[in-house]
């Protein structure tokens, strides 16, 4: 039974459907470990998800959808850090307006742009030469469209800006003592500037991951919670990417495997499914939470001099 539930195609599943959680991870990563706590990556998710739609339904380019979704993500990053860095507003709340405010912004525009549900082309799957012909492994790992590859690519890449470059020390220099940051020449509200932005572009692309590459389609509520869980798999990666990426892939693993209980047949409860995913997230964070060691700055306003 489980032979025939868990299949190769279960993990390829699995890898396409992590990289929206890779994407928003990431970049909420990033914020946090510069001690920004950015609670609207659910919002930013639906304004890209629908911009990049948007402008693929109008022009056909796949390459403007996601300039599209990098855009919106980086005005709304943009809006989150003027918030929460220099008007100093508390961070929970002014992400939970971030995220109303994308919720029905993005509902508002398409049912006036829009109107009624329709398709567009995504990204078709790019086979890797000679890797993708691999037993088991080809089909998993090298048939995939090109926003996983730069998903999966972003990890080591932000692993090695996190933790071997002088940007990186800056970052978590910002997040763990700001004070002796900025006794030594850091520009604490720039750093964190800079990694609310560029959190909120990546949380845009994962958006885009969305609409223009798994199900090639926008509708309401199209994350259904999925920034949320972005923010969680931070705490459940230990703020390391790495860790994200373990928490991406458990999770896509999750729902991937009651997606293929469902379409095989088995009967339990489709409701049962549907929330597995979600139970074993909750489980997996209260387990994580014993050993997590947050920034000593997450969350916390920055002044000069204080």
């Amino acid at each position: 039974m489980i032979a025939e539930i868990i299949t190769a195609s279960v993990f390829a599943s699995t890898i396409r459907l992590a990289t929206p959680y890779i994407f928003a991870s990431l970049g909420e990563m990033f914020g946090q470990r510069s001690g920004v706590l950015n609670l609207g990556v659910e919002g930013i998710m639906l304004m890209g998800a629908f911009f990049s739609f948007y402008a693929v339904l109008l022009t056909g380019s796949l390459l403007l959808g996601v300039l599209a979704a990098l855009f919106i993500g980086m005005l709304m990053g943009l809006a989150m850090a003027f918030i929460s860095v220099t008007l100093k507003a508390e961070q929970g709340i002014s992400g939970i307006g971030l995220y109303l405010f994308g919720l029905g912004m993005s509902d508002l525009l398409f049912q006036k742009w829009v109107g009624t549900p329709k398709s567009v082309s995504g990204f078709p799957p790019i086979d890797i030469p000679i890797l993708s012909g691999l037993p088991i492994f080809g089909e998993v790992l090298f048939q995939h469209n090109i926003l996983v590859y730069v998903a999966f690519a972003l990890v080591p890449i932000s692993a090695f800006v996190l933790n071997r470059t002088p940007f990186g020390l800056m970052i978590r220099a910002a997040g763990q003592n700001p004070e002796a940051a900025d006794a030594m020449g850091v520009n604490v509200a720039r750093v964190r500037y800079i990694t609310v932005t560029t959190g909120g572009m990546f949380s845009g692309l994962a958006g885009a991951s969305l609409s223009i590459a798994l199900i090639n389609t926008f509708q309401q509520n199209l994350t259904s919670g999925l920034g949320f869980i972005a923010v969680a798999l931070v705490y459940f990666g230990r703020w390391k990417p790495y860790g994200v990426l373990a928490g991406a892939l458990l999770f896509s693993f999750v729902n991937a495997f009651q997606l293929q209980v469902q379409a095989i047949g088995i009967k339990i409860p489709s409701e049962f499914a549907v929330m597995l995913p979600y139970v074993i997230t909750i489980i997996a964070l209260v387990f994580a939470s014993k050993r997590v060691e947050k920034p000593t700055a997450l969350t916390k306003p920055f002044e000069r001099g204080e």
